[in-house]
């Protein structure tokens, strides 16, 4: 088999990359070890985030990839339940109340559509809440999708297009010519010959990128989400607590929790969030599922008459500066890496498979 770019990884970044390139007329195959959006991108919660962020690359990145978010749901006809909701950021305290005046402000002088929100505001809003938050600050541009759904429409776009879908399909080796530049991908399904890769592994980009002798510095950190049953209860926006803005940064804990809670289209509700670096561990620990749920159940009082709930895990792919890692590995000519991004996967899949794509076919990368 021949390809003018192998793409490893049918995550939400592979899938992205894939439906940049194929619609501009290249030979693309995606070869997915399990099934498509069968590894972090069946685990997360679904961010489409522009509230957790500071002024910088990422947020910048963020706001154009909410851009390429609503395009995407006007054209696949919400395949991926797109759903711009808006998120809520509360304070706790006094200091978080400090804290969430100043992130508010920083994120208005970068062009971030934000209100502070008075009590009643808060509580037309939110009605469940907590009556005794200290403030909050209401940030529309935030949204959800379901991740599998969107990665599957991507991918059924993209093979509309030419692609060519091997899933369930182990990469064995990657070969190089005499001058280190990339000549094929042998997989456990045969050896493709191209001249270019694309490492979109996620949480398992390093060790692909060890393929290529490379040292790519992304790491496993695992995450829980709870699913609650169906409950009366009614979460309306993406409700989070201003701690979650930085535990993404915390690198030195064994463990950081902050809550994240939102409704879905189903009923059930989503209780998150937490970090921690434990390798590939996939044990489920009772006091990560309890410090999740005491903070739930702290901003909204309602869920602790929860009977029934399920636990998904999964591992978001750590960078140590918290950026994604985008471009070619230097030495490997035709290797590239779309990896790193941690919990913003989702929400920067489709902006970072576009950048990606316009790097490869070297255009100028357009950032409108």
């Amino acid at each position: 088999m021949n390809a003018d770019i192998v793409i490893i990884g049918g995550g939400i970044i592979g899938s992205s990359c894939a439906f940049f390139l194929a619609r501009e007329g290249v030979k693309v195959v995606l070869v997915e070890r399990g099934g498509i959006a069968g590894g972090t991108s069946s685990a997360g919660e679904c961010n489409i985030l522009v509230s957790d962020k500071i002024p910088g690359p990422e947020l910048a990145l963020a706001q154009l990839g909410r851009r390429i978010w609503q395009d995407l749901a006007d054209e696949l006809a919400d395949d991926f339940e797109f759903d711009a909701k808006g998120g809520i950021l509360v304070a706790e305290t006094g200091e978080d109340w400090i804290a969430l005046e100043h992130h508010t402000r920083q994120l208005l002088s970068a062009g971030v559509n934000a209100r502070l929100l008075s009590g009643e505001e808060l509580y037309e809003l939110e009605p469940y809440l907590a009556r005794d938050i200290v403030g909050a600050a209401l940030f529309p541009e935030d949204a959800q999708g379901h991740p599998p759904s969107a990665c599957r429409a991507l991918v059924k776009n993209a093979q509309q297009h030419g692609l060519t879908v091997l899933d369930h399909t182990e990469v064995l080796a990657i070969e190089r010519d005499r001058q280190g530049a990339i000549r094929s991908v042998v997989t456990s399904e045969g050896t493709i010959s191209t001249p270019c890769v694309i490492n979109a592994a996620g949480p398992w980009s390093k060790q692909v990128a060890g393929l290529v002798d490379y040292n790519l510095p992304v790491l496993p950190r695992k995450g829980y989400v709870l699913v609650t049953e169906r409950l009366p209860t009614h979460v309306y926006h993406k409700v989070m607590e201003v701690g979650y803005t930085t535990t993404v940064s915390q690198a030195e804990n064994d463990l950081s929790v902050a809550a994240v809670i939102e409704g879905t289209r189903s009923g059930h509700i989503l209780l998150g969030s937490s970090r921690q670096f434990v390798g590939f561990d996939e044990t489920i620990e009772q006091r990560v599922v309890q410090a999740i749920l005491q903070r739930a159940q702290r901003f909204f009082p309602a869920f602790t008459a929860m009977h029934s709930f399920h636990v998904r895990t999964g591992f978001r792919p750590y960078s140590p500066d918290s950026l994604p890692i985008i471009g070619e590995v230097p030495g490997v000519p035709g290797f590239y890496v779309n990896s790193g991004h941690e919990g913003t996967g989702f929400g920067l899949g489709p902006i970072s498979g576009k950048l990606l794509s316009q790097l490869i076919l070297k255009r100028v990368c357009d950032m409108s």
